[in-house]
C-alpha cells in the first residue's frame, strides 16, 4: 500500500485524555517517524507533533480518533512525498 509523509499537530486542553492519545499513538507506532511533546504549563495545555509515514487511511483514522477526544484539537498537514508500495523495502 502506498504511504505518505504527514505531520499531525495536536493541542490537548484536557489532560484526562492523555492515556487515550498515547494508546492511539502506540497502535500506530510502526508508522511514526518521530514525536515531540511540549507541556505549556503556563497555559495548562500540551502541544504534540507527530511525524508519520503511513497509508492515507491510517493517517486520517489516527488524526480523526485523536481529534474526536473531548478537549483535543488535531490537524494534519500532508506532504507530497508518496512512496509507492512497490518501492518500499
Amino acid at each position: 500500500m502506498d504511504t505518505r509523509v504527514a505531520l499531525i499537530s495536536i493541542i490537548v486542553e484536557n489532560n484526562e485524555v492523555i492515556d487515550d492519545i498515547n494508546r492511539f499513538l502506540h497502535e500506530a507506532g510502526k508508522y511514526i517517524i518521530g514525536r515531540m511533546g511540549i507541556p505549556y504549563r503556563e497555559k495548562g495545555i500540551n502541544i504534540i507533533s507527530i511525524a508519520i509515514d503511513a497509508p492515507q487511511d491510517v493517517i486520517s483514522s489516527l488524526s480523526g480518533k485523536i481529534g474526536r477526544l473531548r478537549g483535543v484539537s488535531a490537524k494534519t498537514a500532508y506532504s507530497n512525498v508518496i512512496t509507492k508500495a512497490e518501492d518500499r523495502k
